[in-house]
């Protein structure tokens, strides 16, 4: 295969990987919380089984063997950030930031809401790193390495300040988190993170052009590169007037029927009533008291517990 055809074939199984798997956790973490358990039954033993192929794998050092080196480093990724959202490895705090806490204050207390997601990440990195350290494919180590480092300065960044939060990617139950983030439209930090991120990614894909490069270490070097790439990219969509929201629209798609689903549980059939025929509808109601309540658009027939008063 030629030197084109394989950083070609490597940049875009890094970027489908990276818009397939991020929407598929999106997906999983928006359904009911009851199916939680099971998703997190099927993932940890994937993370065993990754663990177990970093370990096979650590003498490969074929094209195939980057690739599932590569694979597995972003299954025990996956991992961790399912444990997080789906609120099982998270931190001592889960409540709003307190009103009025400022530098030093809530940056403890924002901590504190990542304290045990952090841990575990670093604790996988070390059982990673155990598996390969005196291995010849390095790759799973180092998707890893890259993972976390530069997660760490994206949620930096966003303690700090940035336009976008992308809070829309995080689910009912660790809304609280937002209360931690800063809207800002630039923040010291950025300038920095970006410049260092953009160095690293220079940093690897010049490995790629390395005189004498084997296939496998032209693949390693672009699966790397181009991971840091959307990593950058991921960096620049915190400060720029952009909305992802249309990459993941088809893994946040559950959340609205796992809304319907709650919806439908909490009522009786005789409490049932449809506002109109089309598929979105201006629906004005009785609150308890008989006043009127606020006219809201809603995308599917209302489901409600109240019954208006007769006057």
């Amino acid at each position: 295969m030629s030197l084109t055809a394989t950083v070609l074939h490597a940049v875009l199984f890094t970027g489908f990987v990276w818009w397939f798997t991020t929407g598929a956790i999106l997906y999983l973490d928006g359904l009911p919380q009851r199916t939680f358990k099971l998703s997190m039954a099927v993932a940890t033993a994937a993370l065993v089984g990754a663990l177990y192929g970093l370990w096979a794998t650590q003498s490969d050092t074929s094209v195939w063997g980057a690739y599932l080196a590569f694979m597995f480093a972003l299954v025990a990724w996956g991992w961790n950030e399912m444990a997080f959202l789906m609120g099982f490895i998270t931190g001592p705090r889960r409540t709003a930031c307190p009103p009025g806490a400022e530098g030093l204050l809530r940056l403890k207390f924002a901590t504190e809401t990542v304290l045990w997601h952090e841990i575990a990440i670093a604790l996988t990195a070390l059982a990673i790193f155990a598996a390969t350290a005196d291995a010849a494919n390095k790759v799973g180590f180092q998707t890893f390495a890259i993972l976390w480092v530069l997660r760490l300065s994206a949620k930096i960044n966003v303690f700090l300040g940035v336009r976008n939060f992308s809070e829309e990617f995080l689910p009912p139950h660790l809304r609280y988190l937002e209360t931690y983030f800063r809207r800002s439209s630039m923040n010291a930090a950025f300038p920095i993170s970006v410049t260092l991120t953009t160095l690293l990614v220079g940093a690897l894909a010049s490995a790629v052009m390395v005189p004498g490069a084997s296939a496998f270490e032209i693949t390693a070097a672009t699966l790397l590169a181009t991971l840091a790439a959307l990593a950058l990219l991921e960096h620049w969509m915190l400060v720029l007037p952009l909305s992802t929201t249309a990459l993941w629209k088809w893994g946040l798609a559950s959340r609205d029927l796992a809304s319907r689903e709650i919806g439908l549980r909490e009522i009786g059939p005789l409490e049932m009533r449809s506002v109109g025929p089309a598929p979105s509808a201006q629906v004005s109601s009785l609150s308890l008291d008989g006043a009127p309540a606020a006219q809201t658009i809603v995308p599917f027939p209302v489901l409600s517990t109240k019954t208006p008063r007769r006057r």
